[in-house]
């Protein structure tokens, strides 16, 4: 039986996933972040554009947490996320 990752959002992003702090997706086993992305964007298509770029790949203003460690400093998209997992999605603001 799978668990659920608990994805921390943004406070820019809140309002594309019903306002929440924190949004709960299941795995059945262990995934790829990108997988994880993917389940998390699913009916949700201006949240997918803000993570990632046409070619799918992680904007450069948006960085992503599994358990405390960047994925770019990982395996990136392809960085594992194992059930029980936290992941923070974290939004840089630039500034003009």
């Amino acid at each position: 039986m799978g668990s659920s990752v608990t994805v921390l959002i943004p406070t820019l992003l809140r309002p594309l996933v019903g306002d929440r702090s924190s949004v709960s997706v299941d795995l059945e086993s262990p995934a790829p972040v990108s997988v994880l992305l993917d389940t998390l964007s699913e009916g949700r298509p201006v949240f997918a554009r803000r993570i990632r770029d046409e070619t799918g790949a992680l904007r450069r203003y948006v960085n992503i947490y599994v358990d405390g460690e960047d994925v770019r400093r990982s395996d990136g998209l392809d960085t594992v996320v194992a059930p029980g997992s936290e992941v923070m999605i974290i939004q840089s603001v630039a500034g003009g």
